[in-house]
């Protein structure tokens, strides 16, 4: 019924309707020195759309270049809002009028509004893409309950709007100003904290165990290769997935690393077991949040737990710095390394944002999404089915 209503509508849906977004300027053509001012006001931090992340990743990186861009000015013409959008056809492949939030391989795409004129900045970039012909809105993998939602939930309701939410969970975040082992005693109990430590001294056999946080532009760029050497020897590795075996890939994460290490914004940490390098970690900074970007571990140490020993000692440098509060884990829902140890939670979710009222093209928008989401779930569904069917003895 749904499949037949959104046929309707995109029947109905005329070249005017379309989203025109090369009525949009390219994300590339902002100006730097003002996006960064706005980062550093920014109501809620979200260090994926940093410029020199985003930049990195709108340059190169695989199936993620050429995004457009919503702004919003102060009328004396300082920028107060950013968001990259694409157009849905493009992600969905579904030809219906509307804009989605460019994913930034972070897996968070909640805006940058100032602080100080949040509701302003999120009407006049909602206004943007009316202009641009879109009937809706799509923000994915958005923090639902913060600042930014709440003034854009504002915002839509002096129109008589809502948004709509097409998914939602929890994702594990740490709160960094607590003591870390008063945190991890919490979370881990006394029984698993010495499973850990068992391990830890099991892996010294190899080496002395160290942590090693790179800060500097030479030491990231030094430590990137490590890391990206650990991630291609693993399951990315073998899935194809890894940032190494692509050449876009891997020139936008040397990229956003070194240009945000030149500011203090990003960190690699390593664990060493001797004089091998068995964990790694790219860790971006944005105001007082710190952001979990990618792990990779040296498959041949995995009974010791390296992913976990270095989330541990990741932690722990963490709480330690008083410039940090809180870090996103950016991982999947229900991890199973990281949500043990993380026991933060936030909400975090998939959202369409209608921009006319009593539009029947929103609820064609709304439909072929979920008809889409259906689809994705019944596919991912039978890859795992099929690899834990492949991981069995025959």
């Amino acid at each position: 019924m749904a499949d037949i209503a959104d046929q309707a509508m995109i029947r109905r849906a005329s070249r005017k309707d379309a989203t025109d977004d090369r009525a949009l300027p390219p994300l590339s053509a902002a100006s730097v020195g003002a996006w960064r001012a706005l980062a550093e006001r920014a109501i809620e931090a979200n260090g994926y759309y940093q410029p020199d992340w985003e930049l990195a990743v709108d340059a190169s990186a695989r199936g993620r270049t050429g995004a457009s861009l919503l702004s919003a000015t102060a009328d004396a013409g300082q920028l107060i809002g950013l968001l990259p959008v694409v157009p849905l056809r493009r992600i969905y492949r579904i030809p219906l009028p509307a804009l989605v939030g460019a994913e930034p391989y972070g897996t968070l795409c909640t805006p940058l509004l100032d602080r100080n004129a949040a509701e302003q900045a999120a009407g006049k970039i909602l206004q943007q893409a009316r202009n641009a012909g879109a009937h809706a809105l799509i923000l994915r993998t958005m923090s639902l309950e913060g600042p930014v939602m709440a003034a854009i939930r504002a915002v839509l309701a002096r129109d008589g709007l809502q948004p709509r939410v097409l998914s939602a969970y929890q994702r594990a975040q740490l709160d960094a100003t607590r003591d870390a082992d008063e945190l991890l005693r919490d979370a881990l109990g006394p029984k698993k904290l010495k499973e850990l430590r068992r391990q830890r001294h099991r892996l010294s056999d190899h080496g002395a165990v160290r942590f090693d946080v790179a800060c500097t532009p030479r030491d990231v760029a030094a430590a990137l290769e490590t890391f990206l050497a650990l991630e291609a020897g693993g399951w990315k590795g073998q899935r194809g997935t890894a940032l190494s075996q692509h050449a876009g890939d891997a020139t936008f994460i040397r990229r956003a690393t070194s240009a945000l290490a030149e500011t203090g914004r990003c960190e690699i940490v390593t664990l060493h077991a001797g004089g091998t390098a068995v964990a790694g970690g790219i860790v971006v900074r944005h105001q007082d949040r710190a952001f979990f970007f990618k792990i990779g571990i040296d498959e041949r140490f995995a009974k010791h737990s390296p992913g976990a020993q270095l989330t541990l000692e990741l932690t722990r440098h963490l709480c330690a710095d008083p410039a940090i509060n809180s870090a996103d884990s950016t991982a999947a829902p229900g991890h199973p390394m990281i949500d043990p140890i993380w026991r933060g939670r936030f909400a975090i979710g998939d959202v369409l944002l209608p921009l006319r009222r009593r539009d029947p093209l929103v609820a064609a928008v709304h439909a072929a999404l979920t008809l889409n989401n259906l689809g994705y779930e019944a596919a991912r569904s039978a890859v795992h089915f099929i690899r834990s069917r492949r991981g069995k003895p025959g």
